[in-house]
C-alpha cells in the first residue's frame, strides 16, 4: 500500500512528532480541535443508539486522540498503528484516563486480523497511502455482516492546495510541515467509485469546514471542497 521509500518517511516524519499527540496547543492542535465533531459524525451514523459494546477498529490510530472518547463511551475499541512510539503514548494515555484500549503495533500492510467489527475507522490516513484502495479490500473482511466503515479525508481541489496544505503547513502551521502530499489527495467520487466495487452502499458524505467568522469547525452535507466524511455500509 506504502513504498518503502514513502513508509520509511511517514514513519520517520510522524516519530519525530510523537510527543505532540495530547499537547492541546502543539503540532496536533488542530486535530484536537475537529476531534468533536469526529465523534459527532461517528454517532450521527452508527445506526445504533447506544455506543456501549460497539466493536470499534481505528486503523492509523496515532496517539488515541479518536480511541479514548470512544472508549469513554463504553465502546470496545482497538487501535494499530505502524509508530511504535505513538501506540507507547496512547496507551501510557489510556491508563492515565483510567480506559482500556486494546492498543496493538503493527503495520496495517501486513496484519492479519481474524476479529469482526461493527465499525471500521480510517482517519486522515487513505492520503498517506500509495494504493489506499486495497486497504479497503483488505479490512472490508474485518466487518460484521451490514458493518459500517467510516472514512476521513482530504479533497484534491485547487482549494486543498492552497488552505489544507500551504497555509495549513506553512502559514498558520495548524500541522506539520510535509504532512500531505497533494498527488495522493482522493476526491469524493474516487472514494465513492471504489467503496462501491467493494459492495458497499454509500451512506453519508459531509463536509468539514473552518467557518470564515467564527473560526469554529463545521460538518456540512452539502459542502465539501476540503476536507470530508464518508459513511458506507457492507451490502
Amino acid at each position: 500500500m506504502i513504498d518503502k521509500i514513502t513508509k520509511n518517511q511517514e514513519f520517520d516524519h510522524f516519530s519525530s512528532i510523537a510527543n505532540e499527540w495530547w499537547k492541546p496547543e502543539g503540532k496536533f492542535k488542530i486535530l484536537h480541535q475537529v476531534i468533536p465533531l469526529r465523534i459527532e459524525y461517528i454517532l450521527h451514523n452508527i445506526e445504533k443508539k447506544k455506543m456501549s459494546n460497539l466493536d470499534i477498529l481505528d486503523l492509523g490510530c496515532g496517539g488515541g486522540l479518536t480511541c479514548e472518547p470512544l472508549a469513554r463511551l463504553k465502546a470496545n475499541v482497538t487501535g494499530i498503528d505502524f509508530v511504535k512510539k505513538n501506540i507507547q503514548i496512547a496507551r501510557n494515555h489510556a491508563i492515565e484516563s483510567d480506559l482500556r484500549i486494546n492498543y496493538i503495533h503493527d503495520d496495517i500492510d501486513t496484519i492479519s486480523i481474524k476479529k469482526k467489527y461493527d465499525l471500521i475507522l480510517m482517519l486522515e490516513i487513505i492520503e498517506h497511502l500509495d494504493n489506499w484502495k486495497s486497504l479497503i479490500v483488505k479490512f472490508k473482511k474485518n466487518l460484521k455482516p451490514k458493518g459500517i466503515i467510516i472514512l476521513s479525508t482530504i479533497n484534491r481541489t485547487r482549494l486543498s492546495k492552497i488552505f489544507a496544505i500551504f497555509m495549513a503547513e506553512n502559514i498558520f502551521k495548524w500541522i506539520p510541515k510535509n504532512t500531505h502530499n497533494y498527488d495522493k489527495l482522493i476526491t469524493p467520487d474516487e472514494l465513492k467509485i471504489a467503496l462501491r466495487k467493494n459492495n458497499f452502499i454509500i451512506k453519508n458524505i459531509t463536509g468539514m469546514n473552518l467557518h470564515p467568522i467564527t473560526k469554529q469547525w463545521i460538518l456540512n452535507e452539502s459542502l465539501f471542497p476540503i476536507n470530508y466524511f464518508c459513511t458506507a455500509k457492507l451490502n
